[in-house]
């Protein structure tokens, strides 16, 4: 009996959205923009797909929740796009649940973190990012997938 081609299952990318980002759009435009996180997700979602990925795109309000959908990407995803928000200046159980994952990871913020006030120069989350993208609005995250992309067409070579 011959056997079947193998097919080619890319695992998703998780998309993970912490505190606030849900009121995108809305929240301090003249910061985070005017593009709404479903807008966003619909933009990621049609840029994976150009590379033949697909999304998980989740956003929560509770740490939790963040460190269960990290540990479950470990095993579920090909990589993890991560917008921690304000999580990412405080929470040392976002970064250990990052640290567990052997897959990509890249750290998105809408703004350039930087240009803001000193307590959000340093984010936790950065220890274990594979990359960081920020201060592009809504177009970081298009940037995100590419690099995912990039990042995983490599590997396979």
């Amino acid at each position: 009996m011959a056997k079947k081609a193998k097919e080619n299952k890319t695992l998703p990318i998780y998309i993970l959205n912490g505190p606030n980002t849900n009121l995108l759009g809305d929240r301090e435009p003249e910061i985070y923009g005017y593009t709404t996180l479903p807008q966003i997700g619909e933009m990621c979602a049609a840029q994976a797909k150009t590379h033949g990925l697909s999304v998980v795109f989740r956003q929560t309000n509770r740490e939790g929740d963040l460190v269960d959908w990290i540990q479950e990407a470990r095993k579920q995803a090909s990589a993890i796009i991560i917008n921690p928000a304000g999580y990412g200046h405080t929470s040392v159980a976002i970064l250990d649940a990052l640290l567990a994952c052997t897959i990509p990871i890249i750290e998105c913020h809408l703004s350039n973190l930087h240009r803001r006030e000193p307590f959000r120069h340093h984010s936790w989350v950065a220890k274990a990012a594979t990359g960081i993208i920020m201060g592009f609005g809504a177009q970081g995250y298009i940037r995100a997938v590419d690099a995912v992309a990039d990042i995983l067409k490599a590997k396979k070579k």
